[in-house]
């Protein structure tokens, strides 16, 4: 197996969630801005094909390619930070290498053989790594392992590297550990044995690390880097301590502080590469960590108990937030809780409210109900996938005078299928990888909201969805004053709403949030941030406004359950970035 290629492996020890895909990025940040091609891999040791199956509760979000794939969250912060589009042989799972495995075997291209994990599953995930580094045309492939080591399920994965030193020799391969030196706070002191034990196991695999980032709550004194060097076998300036930050945009310049970077081209025997100059990213940072202001927008999710659930809104925000010079502050609002309460006792003070995508009938109404009070208050509205659903519904049952109006998804029995499933979707039954995913066009209205934020005529955005806005409705919210100022070019679905009478109010089919960078935030949450940012400046009384808004409905609306006063410990307030971990 010959290849000119490098790669940095990046396993994580002792507990999850220490931030491997964070670290990860930021390496590829800085290669990148040394000049080097570089891709990245996320190799998950799940049975699942994709996460595209997964409860976000199990998983979090699924992150869309432009190729259609539907992957894990790290693959979010890999195009974050690199500015690379990554496609679907980025992101491998163990369900994936077992299924092509099978397969094989069922067609006879074994040849009668005992069908093993090593060599043959070991072997699958080396080509995977090789052919996806070569077909990217990298000169470094940085390569995630999931999970923790002494996982059973990811042995495979760390033999098949171990593998892969051997067969292209040290100055091919550079093996990066993410570890946990924890502070124990009533002896006032940073315990080692955690990131020693870990890496005992790694060595009993045959993997020797080659640098250790440990991650504390607190900076690590000398001393204790000397006693993990020397109980691990690494140099001493090899063991790089990445303490808590405020945004994880801040990740990589602590990464080249600790020389991060040398040492990995060290490793691989490359030069240095073009000058370093990180001044853009350091002022970006400047721009996250130091708002003039602050405005609170409120996300009304269905999914709100995990957070990493809308994880790319979140970055989303932070990049928007800081090109208008503020900080983003989340209310999180669980949409059932809506259901039960009044919308006026939980959006008071709040200067913007999205709801975000998801799927099922629960909360539903709640996010309708949130959708009619931002609408006739004024308060600048933003809905993705799901939100363009549910506002289609709020406005047929409130402004078209079409009484249960619905979803198909929700009521398969509604007079009025304002949102219907898509007509290639009715004979798939099969779950995985079915929906409309990825990449499509969408031309732009020229004077719309859409077509001055994003200043261009066509723009391509990512999708995952099954139900559609039904065109047999189109006159009707036209003539409820309804704009639809995106429409995909291929098939003439609808792709962006806006109401000509709100001072902001817009929704769309795609999720732009998976194509916002740092320092290229969307220009769709760019404006909704200005918009909330006005609003805040100049906040409207009795949703009175310099557009005109209209606080009442032209149709009947349907009797809606009464607010009650319950406990509100499910609508939790967290500032977008604040303290983050790496």
């Amino acid at each position: 197996m010959k290849t000119q290629i490098r790669f940095i492996f990046v396993t994580g020890g002792v507990v999850s969630s220490l931030g491997k895909g964070i670290a990860a990025s930021s390496l590829g940040l800085l290669l990148k801005e040394r000049g080097f091609r570089v891709t990245l891999q996320k190799l998950d040791p799940y049975l699942n094909v994709d996460p595209g199956t997964m409860s976000p509760f199990q998983h979090g979000e699924v992150f869309v390619t432009d190729d259609g794939a539907e992957t894990d969250l790290d693959l979010g912060h890999y195009e974050r930070f690199t500015d690379v589009s990554l496609g679907r042989k980025n992101s491998v799972s163990a369900g994936q290498i077992y299924d092509e495995i099978i397969n094989r075997e069922r067609k006879g291209d074994y040849l009668g053989k005992t069908v093993q994990v090593i060599p043959h599953v070991t072997d699958e995930i080396k080509r995977r790594m090789i052919d996806t580094a070569e077909e990217g045309n990298a000169e470094v492939s940085i390569i995630e392992i999931g999970g923790t080591v002494g996982d059973i399920e990811s042995l495979p994965f760390l033999e098949a590297i171990r593998q892969l030193r051997l067969e292209l020799g040290r100055n091919q391969t550079f093996f990066v550990h993410v570890t946990l030196v924890p502070l124990v706070r009533a002896a006032k002191e940073l315990k080692t044995k955690p990131t020693q034990h870990s890496v005992k196991e790694l060595r009993e695999i045959g993997i020797q690390p080659d640098v250790l980032l440990c991650r504390c709550e607190t900076a690590i004194p000398q001393e204790v880097r000397s006693k993990i060097a020397l109980f691990c076998n690494v140099p001493a300036n090899a063991v790089i301590a990445t303490p808590d930050v405020r945004s994880i945009y801040e990740v990589p310049l602590v990464l080249h502080r600790g020389g991060l970077d040398v040492l990995a081209l060290e490793g691989l025997a490359l030069g240095p590469g073009t000058p370093l100059d990180l001044s853009r990213w350091e002022s970006t940072v400047r721009a996250i960590l130091e708002p003039e202001d602050k405005v609170r927008i409120a996300v009304c999710g269905k999914y709100t108990h995990l957070q990493d659930a809308y994880k790319s809104i979140l970055e989303a925000f932070v990049h928007a937030g800081a090109a208008n010079g503020v900080q983003v502050e989340v209310k999180w609002i669980e949409s059932t809780e809506l259901e039960t309460r009044e919308p006026e006792d939980i959006f008071d003070r709040v200067d913007g409210v999205l709801v975000p995508g998801g799927f099922g009938e629960r909360g539903i109404e709640g996010m309708i109900r949130a959708i009619r009070y931002a609408r006739m208050h004024g308060v600048p509205f933003f809905g993705i996938c799901l939100g363009l659903h549910c506002a289609s519904i709020e406005i047929a049952r409130h402004l078209c005078n079409l009484e249960h109006a619905n979803s198909t998804e929700f009521d398969p029995e509604t007079p009025h299928p304002v949102i219907d499933l898509m007509p290639d979707q009715v004979t798939k039954h099969q779950k995985g990888g079915t929906m409309r995913l990825g990449a499509y066009p969408c031309d732009l209205q020229a004077g719309s909201r859409a077509r001055e934020a994003y200043g261009d005529e066509r723009i391509r955005e990512r999708h995952r969805h099954r139900w559609e806005f039904n065109d047999d409705y189109r006159s009707a919210f036209e003539e409820a004053g309804v704009r639809f100022t995106g429409i995909c070019p291929d098939n003439g679905l609808v792709e962006i709403l806006e109401l000509e009478s709100h001072p902001w109010f817009l929704a769309v089919q795609f999720h732009p949030e998976l194509k916002s960078r740092p320092e290229r935030p969307h220009p769709i949450f760019r404006s909704f941030v200005a918009a909330a940012l006005r609003f805040h400046r100049g906040r409207p009384i009795d949703g009175a406004s310099d557009r005109g808004v209209s606080v009442s409905d032209t149709g009947n609306a349907p009797s809606e359950p009464a607010g009650g006063s319950g406990d509100d410990a499910d609508v939790r307030d967290s500032g977008v970035g604040g303290a983050t971990h790496v």
